[in-house]
């Protein structure tokens, strides 16, 4: 079935407002008096102090860079910071001019959130889109993002209203992905596709007797002895494994998943796309010299990875599918659900084990790989005894949910007696069910004349009514998330409430409450929160947030430097479980409702085994990362130095306490440091070991200019520099010239040498004089201000919830909120209600 590529735009119905010249609004006479008093002698055309020349600074404030522009100063002057000696400005001017000014820029600002709202109108970014057509069309696996622009990031988000524009090209891509979407939804057979069942045993468990890594990283087993590749031998040309249907084997995996490995079970290929079941037998085992087998004495983590198994797709898509489950050393039948596209197979990934690469290819030979050094006890692995695959599994019934949506009862290939009646009453439907609400004729009619026009052309009914169906999906009324306010539909607050904290439309339980006008009622927006909270799309929330504001979206971007960090060479199974330890952090922390202060200071952390590996913590089993007290001393503990948070500010082969102490302070502390100065060139460590990291910062920040910024945030990085690029805690800096000598053989089988070089000294001093002496002393100084840290959570809600930051005249909203929740700690959960039920959230204009 053809859904049609392009809509007309004049099909499509956007709004577009016209902003015309508003007119100029001048600062008052008294800012400009002070100004011109205390503060020319350095910033005027001649001095220009920090870049800023007061005497060409406009003073029209309506032009929104120009008032962003006297914010910052506003900002400055209050703090004290400017003029930055005493005597200067007299305490009343100071007074005068930050009353004055603020009186004038949040006049400004009530004024323009009266005529158009706190921001402009928001488009779904593409992660939202999918998850809306995810949910519309009851299609949990649809994968459409990929055919969008990626969006644009402003302030960490990619929801923020400014930067979310449409043009053309994403137009075109809206038609494109909707029309995708509406293809996989509609089905053409009057029954599902055939079950198949497939059972593997013996040697149909893998495609062949060898595999990437030599004998030490896969085998078969015959009572827990590796049986003699002899017995793999066939018995004549074309004719099948001897072993093929040998119940008593056993496959005996040592090694990590990565390309191009292919452990897929021999002659299975998902013909259909869909749900499988699987089914295996395994125990976690233990690999002694001579290829003999023990049990574990701890579990072993696995997944399933989804390809194409041979041909030139082997450098296509590959991904974990069917969850990490945890095999144990007693034998068990596990099950799960993968899920495989046409063509795909399924391949055992064990998680955290060697992972050996290739070392030598030459022509006529077979390629040479070397194992890693077996640790003490054994190299530990899986061994499979069978493997059963049932699939596609058929929906609970047929036609699936999926079709029903856009057909209603209409059978599939059916074609209805009245094409024209019918096909005004199933876009009606599909309107209603798509946007929440009823549309009226006059919004519905170019939809409508867009199906009817398609008919009288000779389209099949399907065909036109897919059409309409598609430029409703790539319209204003499904691709626009609207602004709430006292006269707008209370589907508007609906929506706003439900992206924000499931990232998807409102499910029917909202949209009714918003249909009969409760939601309006008091503590009802609260009570809605929460349940969405609590429901099961609140992880579609932490992960996508946590992408943003913790860059989670890049924790993969930087590889380790196989020079200095060996150990962390394709190591996955760390990588994922960072991810997994900060998300199930933040979910506690608006779960549990745990105070602001435990962003930086907690006496427990979200680990399993891989992760409680790298923080040195012992008595840790099993893949599933739960909540475990940390013993005292530990450095660890809290969003300030967790693995991923250290990862995402290194670079993979050096920390910079410049960069990392920047990314702090504005992402976890909210005191974002001003951009460097272009002329001035960032402060690279030396690799080598020969100069410490401080002897370098001497050197860069001898300018007062430089050492006035630096002085903000460096001190912050020192304190951090205890731990490296992946965040496990270190004594000394790697180099690779200077220092002791280390050597080894990593865990893909090549030999490495680092040297240990300088001690590492994280104490420090912060802008205000308060020293320390190292991450512990750290910590206690910033949880020592938690109205900060609250004060920074709700600027980074009302971003990604609104799409438009907190605005100057809303920072008195915010104060009221942290003073509401101060008497409890500032605890995360109340200050996300509490922004929720607060003006700033509604786009009301009530004075704080």
């Amino acid at each position: 079935m053809r859904v049609t590529g392009m809509i007309p735009l004049c099909a499509v119905l956007f709004a577009r407002f016209a902003n015309g010249s508003a007119p100029a609004t001048p600062l008052p006479e008294a800012v400009t008096t002070v100004l011109e008093e205390s503060c020319m002698d350095c910033h005027d055309r001649k001095s220009h102090k920090g870049g800023l020349d007061l005497s060409a600074l406009s003073k029209d404030i309506q032009d929104p860079s120009v008032r962003e522009r006297w914010i910052r100063i506003h900002d400055r002057v209050d703090k004290g910071e400017m003029p930055p000696r005493s005597g200067e400005m007299s305490a009343a001017d100071r007074q005068r001019l930050v009353t004055t000014l603020a009186s004038a820029i949040s006049n400004l600002d009530h004024r323009e959130i009266a005529a158009a709202g706190r921001g402009p109108l928001r488009r779904l970014n593409r992660v939202e889109y999918e998850r809306n057509l995810r949910d519309l069309l009851h299609l949990p696996y649809l994968e459409i993002r990929s055919m969008l622009p990626e969006d644009r990031e402003s302030l960490r988000f990619c929801k923020t209203a400014g930067a979310l524009d449409m043009s053309r090209v994403q137009l075109t891509a809206y038609l494109e992905a909707a029309a995708a979407a509406l293809r996989k939804a509609t089905v053409s057979t009057a029954t599902p596709p055939p079950v198949t069942q497939y059972r593997a045993v013996g040697s149909r468990l893998f495609p062949g007797p060898g595999t990437f890594g030599t004998e030490k990283a896969m085998f078969f087993a015959r009572a827990n002895r590796a049986i003699s590749r002899k017995e793999f031998e066939g018995r004549g040309k074309g004719e099948p494994y001897p072993l093929e249907q040998d119940a008593d084997l056993e496959l005996a995996l040592f090694r990590s998943a990565s390309w191009p490995y292919a452990g897929n079970p021999r002659g299975f290929l998902a013909k259909f796309e869909g749900e499988y079941r699987v089914r295996f037998s395994a125990r976690a085992v233990v690999q002694l010299e001579g290829q003999r087998l023990e049990p574990a004495l701890r579990s072993i983590a696995m997944t399933f990875r989804a390809r194409k198994p041979t041909g030139v797709d082997v450098f296509g898509e590959v991904r974990a599918t069917g969850g990490i489950l945890d095999i144990q050393p007693e034998r068990a039948v596990y099950e799960t659900t993968v899920y495989l596209k046409e063509g795909e197979s399924i391949e055992y990934s064990l998680l955290g084990l060697p992972m050996p690469l290739l070392t030598e290819l030459k022509p006529n030979t077979a390629p040479v790989y070397r194992f890693p050094p077996f640790p003490e006890g054994g190299q530990p692995g899986a061994a499979f005894q069978f493997l059963e695959i049932e699939g596609p599994l058929p929906p609970a019934e047929w036609p699936p949910r999926s079709h029903r949506v856009l057909w209603d009862a209409l059978a599939p290939g059916a074609v209805p007696g009245a094409p024209v009646e019918e096909a005004r009453r199933l876009l009606c439907r599909f309107a209603t069910l798509a946007t929440g609400r009823s549309l009226g004729e006059e919004a519905l009619a170019p939809f409508e004349a867009l199906a009817l026009a398609r008919l009288e052309q000779g389209a099949s009914f399907h065909d036109a009514l897919l059409a309409a169906y598609q430029a409703l999906l790539s319209s204003g009324h499904f691709l626009y998330v609207r602004e709430p306010g006292p006269s707008a539909e209370p589907f508007a607050m609906a929506s706003r409430l439900s992206h924000f904290l499931t990232n998807q439309r409102p499910d029917e339980t909202l949209l009714q409450a918003a249909r009969d006008g409760s939601l309006r009622a008091p503590g009802r927006l609260r009570a809605e929160a929460r349940r969405l909270l609590e429901g099961p799309h609140f992880q579609a929330f932490v992960d996508d947030f946590t992408d943003s504001w913790l860059a989670l979206r890049h924790l993969r971007r930087d590889e380790p430097d196989m020079r200095l960090y060996p150990e962390y060479r394709m190591d996955d199974y760390l990588v994922e479980s960072m991810e997994l330890e900060t998300r199930a952090f933040f979910a506690a922390l608006i779960r549990e409702n745990l105070p602001a202060s435990a962003l930086v200071q907690a006496d427990f952390v979200f680990a399993n085994d891989r992760l409680a590996s790298h923080y040195g913590l012992g008595g840790v089993s099993g893949s599933q990362v739960r909540k475990i007290p940390l013993p005292p001393g530990s450095p660890y503990g809290g969003l300030l130095t967790q693995a991923s948070v250290l990862k995402v500010s290194a670079n993979g082969t050096s920390t910079s306490p410049v960069v990392r102490g920047a990314w702090v302070m504005e992402r976890l502390i909210g005191q974002p440091p001003p951009p460097p100065p272009p002329s001035v060139p960032a402060v690279e460590p030396d690799i080598r070991g020969a100069k410490t990291i401080r002897d370098l910062l001497a050197l860069h920040t001898q300018s007062k200019e430089c050492a006035s910024c630096h002085s903000k945030f460096d001190p912050v990085g020192l304190a951090l520099e205890n731990f490296d690029v992946f965040g496990a805690w270190r004594s000394r800096y790697r180099g690779v010239s200077e220092g002791e000598k280390v050597c080894g053989i990593d865990r893909t089988g090549k030999d490495f040498a680092y040297t240990l070089a300088s001690p590492v000294d994280p104490s420090g001093s912060l802008l205000d004089g308060t020293s320390f002496q190292n991450i512990h002393d750290l910590k206690r100084i910033l949880a020592a201000n938690p109205r900060q840290l609250g004060r920074n959570l709700i600027h980074q809600f009302t971003i990604y919830g609104t799409g438009t930051p907190v605005r100057f005249s809303e920072r008195g909203h915010v104060e009221a909120i942290l003073d509401a929740c101060a008497k409890d700690g500032f605890r995360v959960r109340d200050l996300l209600l509490a922004l929720i039920e607060s003006p700033i959230f509604s786009s009301s204009l009530s004075t704080p």
